[in-house]
């Protein structure tokens, strides 16, 4: 969502532009727009799927993963926005940094990656919306199920079309959402507290299972808690703001936004699975639906039933925009490079055009054949995220000579581990 939040201008260049520490460091109403729009890029589809995914293993390795995530979370951005920091050209997104410090060749290969880590994550928003709209038409307003193809068509048309209108739209209607959003999800979770079955505290899984459990549901944590679609824009605005400043900037505005997701995020995911049986928890994966409009089919209570699905249609719309934009990015860029690569002149209106057919048909399609979420996410989300998340910044700072300083740390082996867990745990799923 927060792609969104700043245009992409030409900055000059870090040093030449460098703020007073005192100002830099003090915090803004702008640092506060910034902190709700991570929030708001992260709460989707991954939030509504984790309590399903991570509340089947057991109360206990839920805990060990609610004191993993916030580090997680907060070292990998911080990671990937000092690596787009230390761009000396003015303005560089994340590919043309990725150009810059690793050549051409490396550039194409991370722009395809940095593509294929966030387009299947707007392919999922749009089975999600899809299966959210759905069952609140058959299980709360009692009426027979629309033909899916026309429903997920005209769901997906009308979160593409605030697109298509501009920025001053999708502004006024990202801002518009994410407050509610905050708001309802705290809410929710304290409403459930009192439907909490304490039997899972007593319930210790063996250290194999335990561990096992952990490790097949990082993908899905680094999934759900993940914001760096927003970080390119984020890191840009930041050093044009804050010129040498912005790496120190960002750190506090990543720690903060850390602390809120996991502080609303993990509450919610507990009281949710407390408040189901894990039998509960499995049939809601085989349906495929999100946490609450599965709280909103089995809980006889009408604000439940209503503002449930609301808030699971709020946190994929919010979620989408960002998400879109940075698909939309990373498949820009192939082409560009792909024409530049042929000496053919970059035409952007038809650019622009093809990416709005491209993803229009391929979100329906997808939306129209339902996949499984949660496997989608553990295939392809959370593994290729940390690799451009968790491990390529970590690869660069022993790389790149602007990075250096970040170098030996222990904080870096632990982003390394993490990302490894992630991308290993198919292979973990599958010989399991």
């Amino acid at each position: 969502m927060s792609n969104e939040a700043i245009p992409s201008q030409t900055i000059e260049a870090s040093a030449s532009v460098a703020a007073p520490a005192t100002h830099s460091m003090k915090w803004s109403a702008q640092d506060t727009t910034w902190m709700l729009s991570l929030f708001g890029t992260a709460v989707g589809a991954g939030i509504l799927f984790l309590p399903i995914n991570a509340g089947m293993g057991g109360f206990w390795p839920l805990v060990v993963m609610a004191l993993l995530i916030g580090p997680m979370t907060y070292l990998a951005h911080r990671g990937l926005s000092r690596f787009v920091c230390s761009s000396s050209i003015a303005g560089s997104d994340i590919t043309q940094v990725v150009e810059e410090h690793f050549g051409k060749g490396a550039g194409k290969a991370i722009t395809v990656l940095y593509f294929f880590a966030i387009y299947p994550i707007v392919l999922i928003y749009g089975v999600g919306i899809t299966n959210v709209v759905d069952s609140f038409i058959v299980n709360q307003l009692g009426m027979e199920s629309l033909p899916r193809w026309l429903l997920s068509g005209v769901l997906i048309l009308g979160m593409m079309s605030v697109m298509v209108s501009g920025e001053k739209m999708m502004l006024k209607v990202t801002q518009f959402l994410v407050y509610p959003l905050v708001a309802i999800l705290a809410f929710m979770s304290l409403y459930l507290m009192p439907n909490w079955n304490l039997a899972a505290v007593t319930e210790v899984p063996s250290a194999g299972e335990f561990l096992g459990t952990i490790w097949l549901t990082i993908p899905v944590l680094i999934f759900a808690f993940n914001h760096s679609p927003a970080i390119s824009q984020f890191a840009v605005s930041l050093k044009r703001e804050h010129g040498a400043n912005a790496s120190r900037k960002a750190d506090i505005i990543l720690r903060n936004t850390a602390m809120m997701l996991v502080g609303f995020v993990m509450l919610f995911v507990f009281s949710c699975v407390l408040s189901l049986t894990p039998a509960q928890l499995a049939e809601a994966k085989s349906q495929n639906l999100p946490i609450l409009s599965y709280l909103a089919n089995v809980f006889d209570s009408g604000f439940v039933s209503y503002f449930g699905p609301f808030i699971a249609f709020v946190a994929i719309v919010s979620s989408f925009f960002g998400h879109y934009m940075g698909a939309s990015e990373g498949m820009r860029g192939l082409i560009v490079r792909q024409l530049e690569g042929q000496g053919k002149a970059v035409n952007e209106a038809k650019i622009n055009r093809f990416i709005l057919a491209f993803m229009f048909l391929t979100i329906w399609a997808v939306a129209v054949i339902n996949p499984s979420i949660l496997g989608m996410i553990e295939a392809l989300g959370g593994p290729i995220i940390a690799a451009i998340l968790y491990l390529m910044p970590m690869y660069a700072v022993y790389r790149v000579p602007a990075l250096k300083a970040y170098r030996g740390r222990i904080s870096n082996i632990f982003v390394i581990i993490a990302g490894v867990l992630s991308m290993t745990a198919i292979l973990y799923g599958l010989a399991a």
